[in-house]
């Protein structure tokens, strides 16, 4: 079903927007991205096999994540909300010679014109921006393949999650710009695997994500109290559900 208006909190996007020639220093207000970039790659890769395959960032911010997997081998294109990060991630990409295509759109408005067309559609780091998480959830899983892989990443809204990811990572440790992050946002593992399986998905897995401030290194984990990494793959026709 169409919206009447696109999933987009425009203060959400301006938090972004606003730092936008700052998204490509790794020691910059982004820093942690760049710091959990090559495991989260690493995992995505692990799942999609990315070499050759069509893949579709959703909520690439500057594009850190989208290189790496374009650097893969992956024929990747990538999507925000967000014009001044998105010319930060053009330019970045014509300076580095990295093959991706941009595009300011919505996940709901490009599922309408591109259904079925990715091999892999990545979302990480950007359900908890949006009004209408469901909304997306639907979309991404419009944009799949038959058997297509879907890999999620977000913030657990748990006690611990609001103590580490909002007052320890942008109050404490200024690992990130204040007011990143609102709590209320927050996804539960239960409520995200919800609404994937309300699409026809299927969790394969489900890996926490934590951060050493003594060593400054970040690992995966079986605690999903905080960060949190989700695979789901798209059925392929005829097959049943296994959930």
């Amino acid at each position: 079903m169409q919206q009447s208006a696109p999933n987009v909190d425009a203060a959400e996007v301006a938090k972004f927007t606003g730092l936008a020639q700052e998204w490509w220093d790794p020691l910059g207000p982004f820093a942690t991205l760049h710091a959990i970039n090559p495991l989260r790659l690493n995992w995505i890769d692990a799942h999609a096999r990315l070499r050759g395959k069509r893949v579709l960032d959703v909520g690439c911010g500057a594009g850190i994540l989208s290189e790496a997997m374009a650097l893969r081998g992956a024929e990747v294109t990538a999507i925000d909300a967000g014009s001044e990060h998105l010319e930060a991630a053009r330019e970045h990409a014509r300076e580095t010679g990295v093959d991706v295509t941009y595009l300011q759109t919505t996940a709901e408005a490009f599922s309408e014109q591109h259904a079925g067309g990715f091999d892999v559609v990545t979302c990480l780091e950007m359900l908890e921006h949006v009004p209408d998480p469901d909304s997306v959830v639907a979309a991404l899983a419009r944009l799949l393949v038959p058997g297509g892989q879907l890999l999620l990443s977000t913030i657990n809204r748990t006690p611990r999650a609001f103590a580490e990811a909002i007052v320890g990572a942008e109050y404490l440790l200024r690992l990130l710009p204040q007011g990143t992050h609102e709590y209320a946002r927050f996804l539960k593992p239960s409520e995200l695997g919800a609404s994937l399986r309300r699409q026809g998905l299927q969790v394969r897995e489900l890996k926490g994500l934590t951060y050493s401030p003594l060593t400054r290194s970040y690992r995966l984990t079986t605690s999903v109290a905080v960060n949190y990494l989700l695979y789901a793959q798209a059925p392929l026709p005829g097959a049943g559900s296994d959930s």
